[in-house]
């Protein structure tokens, strides 16, 4: 289990908000996916998001958004799920979005050509894998940062330091 207390500033979304994230790491999670995770939530706050029950739920997204009947209104993937997954993500919610923190040109290689419902509206972000790096570098059971958002540049305040990072959109097709 690791702790994560995030300040969170996001004025590109006007979120301003103070998170205490309890977040499961399971055994075949690498730890760049699961600060990729933490990252995506933190993009992604809003009302009714949840972390899923994990990898051992295959039919549900890493991260989910639900309006007040339950539903999912935003799917959200980490890393480099297949066109399989991403088709039926894009037919079970409204908004279908992908954070990776691997190569995001072998993801959109990967997806090329393949079948997904609604594929031009699916949102792909690559998280800067340094940012991610360092972060992992630095990573603690109890870890307290500030992370602020302008124009999709990151900046993340641990103690003294402060880490930097884009986070680039990358077109389907």
């Amino acid at each position: 289990m690791y702790k994560f207390d995030i300040d969170l500033a996001d004025a590109d979304r006007h979120v301003y908000d103070a998170l205490v994230l309890h977040v499961a790491r399971h055994p075949s999670e690498s730890e760049g996916h699961l600060v990729a995770r933490v990252l995506a939530y933190a993009l992604e706050f809003t009302e009714g998001i949840e972390f899923s029950r994990g990898l051992s739920e295959p039919d549900e997204p890493a991260i989910a958004v639900r309006d007040l009947t339950g539903a999912i209104s935003a799917w959200i993937e980490v890393g480099i799920p297949d066109a399989a997954r991403l088709h039926k993500a894009c037919k079970m919610a409204p908004r279908v979005v992908v954070y990776t923190h691997k190569d995001p040109t072998q993801l959109v290689g990967r997806l090329a050509g393949e079948r997904i419902h609604r594929a031009e509206a699916l949102e792909l972000y690559a998280i800067d894998r340094s940012l991610v790096g360092a972060i992992v570098a630095r990573l603690d059971r109890r870890m307290a940062f500030a992370l602020s958002v302008a124009d999709r540049e990151l900046y993340l305040s641990v103690g003294t330091e402060t880490l930097t990072g884009a986070v680039v959109r990358y077109p389907l097709g």
